[in-house]
C-alpha cells in the first residue's frame, strides 16, 4: 500500500508537535511518558523555587519539582515532586527547601528518615520547611538590631532636645566659664606635673635601689639554712626547759635555793651576820686594823658601854 504524500506530510507534522510537547514538559520537569512516583509539599513561601528545580536526598539528585501550583482553599503552595529515582521514603520525611550556593535558586532535600518503614505511596502528601540561606539569616538578625538602632536614635534625639531645652543662655555661660576654668586647671596640673617630674625620677631610682636591695636580702635568706638554724634552736630550748625541770624538782644550787626552806635560813643568817660585821668593822676599825708610822705597839682596844673591862691585848 503507497502511503501518500499528504499523509507522510500530516505524519511528520503530528511527530513534531508531539516531541515539541514532550520537550516542552521535560524542560519544566514533567515526562509524560515517565510513571515515576510523585509526591506533593505544602510550603507557605516558595520564593527562588522553579520548577525543574532539583530534589536530593543527602546531596544526591532523586528528582524534580514538576510543578508549583496555589491552593486556593488555604492559600499555601503546593509543590509537586516527581521521583526519577524509586527510591522508598517514609511518610514521615521531611522535605526543605534550601539554598546551594550563594548564587543560584533554590533546591529540596528530602530527609527520609531510614528505618522507618511506614513508607510513603505515590501522591502522598510530605512534611515541609524552609531553611534560610546566609542573606536570609542576616536579614532576620539586622530586623531586630536595626529596630534597636532607630529606638536608640530617638531616644538620644529626645535627650538632646531636654538637653537645649535645659541649657539656656545663662546655663551656657556658666558652662563655657567652668570649662575655661577647668582648662585652666588642666593647665597648672601638667605645670605641676613636669616641675616634678626630676623629683618623680629621682624617687623612682630610690625605689629600684630598695627593690635591689631587698632583692639580694631575699637572695641571703635564701642561701640561710633556715632548718638547721631552727633545728639549733629547738635543742637550745629544750635544754633550757631541761634546766628549768631540775630547778624545778630542786636539783642543784639554784633548785636547792628555791625548794630547801634550811638553805634559804642559813643564807639569809649569813647575809644577816655579814651585815653586822661590816656595820661593826664601820663602827669599830681599831679593833680590827692596827696602823703606827714609828714602830710604838697599838693601843689595846677598850670596849665601849657599861660593860666595858680592862684593856684586850693582841
Amino acid at each position: 500500500m503507497k502511503i501518500s504524500r499528504e499523509i507522510k506530510t500530516a505524519i511528520l507534522v503530528l511527530g513534531a508537535i508531539a516531541l515539541l510537547i514532550w520537550g516542552y514538559s521535560f524542560i519544566k520537569g514533567t515526562n509524560m511518558f515517565d510513571n515515576s512516583t510523585k509526591y506533593y509539599v505544602e510550603y507557605d513561601n516558595v520564593e527562588g523555587l522553579t520548577t525543574s528545580s532539583n530534589v536530593t536526598i543527602n546531596g544526591l539528585i532523586v528528582g524534580k519539582v514538576s510543578k508549583i501550583e496555589i491552593n486556593p482553599q488555604s492559600g499555601k503552595l503546593v509543590v509537586e515532586i516527581l521521583m526519577t529515582n524509586p527510591l522508598k521514603i517514609s511518610k514521615e520525611s521531611v522535605a526543605t527547601i534550601y539554598s546551594p550556593g550563594f548564587i543560584g535558586g533554590k533546591n529540596i532535600s528530602i530527609d527520609p528518615i531510614f528505618g522507618n518503614t511506614n513508607y510513603a505511596e505515590s501522591k502522598d502528601f510530605l512534611k515541609g520547611a524552609i531553611q534560610l540561606d546566609m542573606t536570609e539569616k542576616l536579614a532576620g538578625e539586622i530586623a531586630p538590631l536595626q529596630k534597636k538602632l532607630v529606638d536608640v536614635l530617638e531616644n538620644a534625639n529626645a535627650m538632646l532636645g531636654n538637653v537645649n531645652t535645659l541649657l539656656d543662655d545663662k546655663m551656657q555661660a556658666d558652662l563655657k566659664g567652668a570649662i575655661a576654668q577647668l582648662n585652666g586647671t588642666l593647665a597648672g596640673a601638667n605645670s605641676l606635673i613636669a616641675n616634678s617630674s626630676p623629683k618623680l625620677d629621682k624617687t623612682l631610682t630610690n625605689l629600684n635601689t630598695m627593690s635591689g636591695n631587698f632583692s639580694a636580702l631575699s637572695s641571703d635568706l635564701n642561701k640561710l639554712d633556715i632548718q638547721a638554724t631552727f633545728a639549733k634552736l629547738d635543742s637550745s630550748l629544750a635544754n633550757v626547759n631541761s634546766i628549768l625541770a631540775d630547778i624545778q624538782a630542786g636539783k642543784g644550787t639554784v633548785g636547792l635555793m628555791l625548794k630547801d626552806e634550811q638553805v634559804y635560813k642559813n643564807l639569809d643568817g649569813a647575809t644577816k651576820e655579814l651585815e653586822q660585821l661590816m656595820r661593826d668593822l664601820k663602827e669599830n676599825p681599831k679593833r680590827y686594823v692596827h696602823f703606827s708610822l714609828f714602830g710604838k705597839k697599838a693601843t689595846p682596844y677598850q670596849e665601849s658601854g657599861a660593860e666595858g673591862k680592862t684593856e684586850a691585848k693582841k
